[in-house]
């Protein structure tokens, strides 16, 4: 990664992939609706490597429409790993998709794209030897959480773990609970023993799509359009049997709006706006982790001919 990093201008794509090293692991990174999979699917098909997902919900096998994965269409034209390979019901960690990663780097030199920054700041920084959380901890966890318990959670935390997590993110406060719990250290001490990275910064060529807030916002408006369109209800209703809040896959954003839509308990209208905000929201939190996390990276706007959802 650059030292000195600067803002690509919006343009062609040749521009773009001027400006980077195409022999390196190329790491694409931005908000959800940023054009980023659509990016990472025109830089395969010229590089030749195969895409893989850095995104905690797309590796679920239920949500497909919902989680903005790609296509099947578009997994038959470039090779796609990481997506949809995980049952809805079964846990899964930034310490498994960087296991399930690291065979995938001795292939075709890849490009490594999605919105999860902790998985990217893992890939490039390290991760902390954190043991496995027994299910019972992870079980109370998220009963707290779902029960609006976050606060109380984020209160026994210890001082340094709290100034280091975003207390207004579910996952992140109850990541830190679960750890301190289970282990009797806190977060932030685990960290500080992190292991090497897999992919130090200097060995990888790393893009940060920089979507402009407003822009964003109505991206996510019209992608909800679409993938209304495309079957999401179907898609829905066919989840809804086993649907249940602590399972690991429902965290999908807009998840129980429309789960309770089709469940007769609310209104599409309101399943839809409800879904939205989640998803705007969701989005502010992925653009501070990027700004405070990812700042090294290049940045570039979203190119003008970018389409795609994710």
């Amino acid at each position: 990664m650059s030292e000195n990093p600067g803002m690509f201008n919006e343009g062609s794509l040749n521009d773009i992939l001027d400006r980077i090293d195409q022999s390196l692991p190329i790491l694409i990174a931005g908000p959800t609706a940023s054009g980023k999979s659509a990016l990472a699917m025109e830089i395969a098909a010229r590089t030749g490597g195969p895409i893989i997902n850095a995104d905690a919900m797309q590796v679920f096998a239920d949500w497909r429409i919902l989680t903005a994965r790609p296509s099947a269409e578009a997994e038959a034209m470039v090779p796609h790993a990481l997506y949809g390979h995980v049952p809805g019901h079964l846990e899964y960690s930034v310490g498994r998709w960087l296991r399930d990663l690291a065979p995938l780097l001795d292939g075709p030199t890849p490009v490594i794209v999605g919105g999860t920054g902790l998985y990217f700041t893992a890939l490039t920084e390290g991760l902390a030897p954190i043991p496995e959380i027994p299910n019972e901890v992870r079980r109370i966890a998220m009963k707290r959480i779902t029960s609006g318990d976050i606060n109380k959670l984020l209160g026994e935390l210890d001082p340094e773990t709290r100034a280091r997590i975003d207390g207004r993110n579910p996952m992140r406060v109850q990541r830190a609970w679960e750890v301190q719990t289970a282990t009797g250290r806190g977060l932030a001490a685990w960290q500080d023993e992190t292991d090497p990275p897999l992919l130090p910064p200097a060995s990888a060529a790393a893009i940060l799509v920089d979507a402009p807030r407003d822009w964003l916002n109505e991206r996510i408006e019209r992608r909800f359009a679409r993938m209304l369109s495309d079957g999401l209800l179907d898609e829905v209703r066919a989840n809804a049997p086993a649907w249940h809040p602590a399972r690991p896959s429902a965290k999908a954003i807009g998840a129980p709006a429309l789960i309770a839509h089709v469940r007769g308990e609310t209104s599409l209208d309101d399943a839809r706006e409800a879904a939205i905000i989640a998803t705007r929201r969701f989005a502010k939190r992925q653009r501070s982790w990027f700004r405070s996390r990812m700042s090294g990276w290049q940045k570039m706007r979203p190119l003008p001919d970018m389409s795609g959802s994710a």
